[in-house]
């Protein structure tokens, strides 16, 4: 079946965060409670047509802060030849993995194979480990979540967090936290240009649990760990007593 519009109606719940009373959370329970996973290497079929294998891993990826960076490279220098294809077989420098964009923004540098190009880590088809991310393979040899060795947006994607500053009209203001799903709007302009994309298709909410509960890790690490408790009780609420307007509409009827 075809990607769903993005643009359709979607239930929403705010809590004030019970670990920080300044920031109230914004979550879509729709995408929450949605059936999606992500189907890399099991339907994926990239963000571009020319590169199937790589899903959204052709572009590279920038990082969030000098601090995601930072993180990062710690765990660079501990690829070797067995984890990741393109290991330059000496010690890892800088220009071996991060490249500036045009925007100036730092990002992993992409490598190109084949006239296909993607992240640098991204290891081809015709590796021993098979397609897929150095980075995410060094996880499961030292016995960590990938999110801990990952770019943010690696291990965020498709959840998307977003900070609002918001007056009330008695003058105090709070900060909004908004956790929902990175549609292609997330990419900005250009996500309209992508020849596919995942978050709203069909072919990837076959789950057989919602979302708030496979990317516990992602959001307890996105909402803090208090946070996150308050919204499954939500979740927990809307998947009791959701009506078919409050389903996502990628979701299997």
């Amino acid at each position: 079946m075809p990607e769903v519009d993005p643009v359709f109606p979607r239930a929403f719940v705010e809590f004030v965060n019970p670990a920080d009373e300044t920031e109230v959370m914004r979550c879509d329970l729709t995408w929450l409670t949605s059936s999606f996973r992500c189907i890399f290497g099991q339907g994926c079929q990239g963000i571009y047509d020319s590169s199937p294998d790589t899903g959204c891993c052709t572009l590279g990826a920038h990082f969030a802060d000098a601090e995601d960076e930072k993180r990062v490279a710690g765990y660079v220098g501990m690829l070797d030849e067995t984890v990741w294809q393109f290991h330059p077989g000496r010690t890892v420098k800088k220009k071996d993995w991060v490249e500036t964009d045009a925007d100036g923004d730092r990002k992993t540098r992409t490598h190109e194979v084949d006239g296909q190009a993607a992240c640098v880590f991204h290891n081809r088809t015709d590796f021993h480990l098979g397609a897929g991310c150095a980075l995410h393979a060094l996880a499961f040899t030292l016995e960590k979540n990938p999110l801990e060795t990952k770019p943010d947006v690696c291990w965020q994607l498709p959840l998307r967090r977003t900070f609002r500053e918001v007056e009330r009209t008695d003058g105090t203001t709070y900060t909004e936290v908004s956790i929902g799903e990175y549609e292609r709007g997330g990419w900005g302009p250009g996500g309209h240009d992508l020849d596919w994309y995942c978050s709203g298709n069909t072919e990837a909410h076959v789950a057989p649990d919602p979302v708030y509960v496979t990317h516990e890790p992602e959001l307890v690490a996105l909402m803090g760990r208090a946070a996150y408790a308050e919204l499954v009780r939500h979740c927990d609420a809307h998947v009791r007593s959701r009506s078919a307007l409050a389903l996502h509409p990628a979701d299997p009827r």
